[in-house]
This record gives structure tokens, C-alpha cells and sequence, in this order.
């Protein structure tokens, strides 16, 4: 019988960062890359100015992978100070849709607001107008060994 992996295992704790400029986003990008989620899983609280994700992330930080399998884990990437929301490329009525995240851009405006884009593979984006950056990326479940069994790769 197979068990989930611990963090106590790698000695690792779960992640739990936030961004507040550009240079945070990229960090943040490349800690969410390759994350799957179900399109049921994104949520835009246009009251709350909140736009937040339930991913299926790869832990590109393990130091542990020499030792395990490959691992994901369940994480929450969210951001405040949303504004407005658009997408493309996404069939919002197809609710089996797995979508996989490749990476999170800032490109500023004025006064330190934005557009937040979220591409995604296949040529979908999801893109958000903000007034500032306000993100926040947090594991909420204990590691598992990715089904797939190995590291995602982007070769041809």
C-alpha cells in the first residue's frame, strides 16, 4: 500500500508566500508552473476584488526528490485588488476542463496598477486587471506523488 508523502519526511514545510511587485510574481510564477486545476476551481469574488485558484501544484522546490517520486500538492494561488477579469481560449461551460497554469506575467501601468496574465497551455489566458499586486500562494494539503510519476517537461 502506498501513503501520501509528509512534509516531515523532507523536513520541508508548506509554502505560504505572498507578492507584492513584479519581481515576487516571477518567484511565484515559477513555484505554480506546470500546476493543473479544474476550471471549476477558479473563483472571482468581484465584491471582495479577489481572484483565487485551487491548483495542482508541482513542487519544483523539493530537495527531497532524489529520494520520492515526484510530488504535487494542493495550493491556493490567489490575488487581491482585482478589478476586472477576462479570458480566452477557455470554454467556461465545459466543466470537465483541466487546464494546466505555464506561467504568471506582471506588465505595469501607472501607480503601481496592471494586468496580471495567466497563460496557460493551449493557447488560454487568463488575465486580470489590477490596482496593485497583491498575491498570495499557499500549499493546503500535504504532498502526494504526482500520478503522472515524473517531472513535467516541455520538450517538443
Amino acid at each position: 500500500m502506498s501513503e501520501d508523502a509528509r512534509f516531515e519526511d523532507g523536513r520541508e514545510k508548506p509554502l505560504n508566500l505572498g507578492a507584492l511587485d513584479a519581481e515576487d510574481i516571477k518567484v511565484l510564477s515559477s513555484l505554480a508552473q506546470d500546476a493543473v486545476f479544474p476550471i471549476t476551481e477558479m473563483r472571482w469574488d468581484a465584491k471582495a476584488r479577489r481572484f483565487a485558484l485551487l491548483l495542482n501544484r508541482f513542487r519544483w522546490e523539493d530537495a527531497g526528490k532524489e529520494r520520492h517520486a515526484p510530488e504535487r500538492v494542493q495550493a491556493v494561488l490567489a490575488f487581491d485588488n482585482v478589478l476586472r477579469v477576462a479570458s480566452q481560449g477557455i470554454d467556461r461551460r465545459d466543466k470537465d476542463m483541466v487546464l494546466s497554469l505555464l506561467s504568471v506575467t506582471f506588465e505595469a501601468s501607472e501607480d503601481g496598477a496592471g494586468e496580471i496574465e495567466l497563460t496557460l497551455a493551449g493557447d488560454g489566458g487568463i488575465r486580470l486587471s489590477v490596482e496593485a499586486i497583491e498575491a498570495t500562494l499557499k500549499d493546503v494539503t500535504r504532498p502526494y506523488v504526482a500520478p503522472s510519476k515524473s517531472v513535467p517537461s516541455h520538450d517538443g
